[in-house]
């Protein structure tokens, strides 16, 4: 693990440390072979060089993106392309309920041809 990121994630509030470091995990148990940096400002996740995924925080949320996946079927609420289609993002706030496991999956999906 990058102890840029590890900064980044420890100078957060608690609230929002503490779902970074369960995307963390779930991004490395899903991906061992994931390459982490702070790029942008912002913690990204590289596999064969290529984005698989990528934290934004914002004041009261944190979001998930994932790349390359287009194919992925978007989630009302809660998992949907914002930016362009290939890239798709899950929004969490304070105090919602996370399905890391279902993330992960997604992730694996998506970065399987990476």
């Amino acid at each position: 693990m990058n102890q840029e990121v590890t900064d980044y994630i420890q100078k957060l509030p608690e609230w929002q440390s503490a779902i970074c470091e369960n995307l963390r995990k779930a991004v490395y148990d899903t991906v061992p072979e994931i390459v982490e940096r702070v790029q942008y400002g912002k913690p990204h996740y590289l596999k064969n060089g290529h984005y698989a995924a990528v934290i934004s925080i914002a004041k009261d949320k944190v979001s998930f993106s994932i790349f390359n996946a287009g194919e992925l079927e978007d989630i009302k609420g809660f998992f949907a392309s914002t930016t362009s289609p290939d890239r798709k993002t899950a929004t969490i706030k304070q105090g919602q309920e996370v399905d890391y496991n279902l993330l992960a999956k997604l992730l694996s999906q998506a970065s399987g041809n990476l």
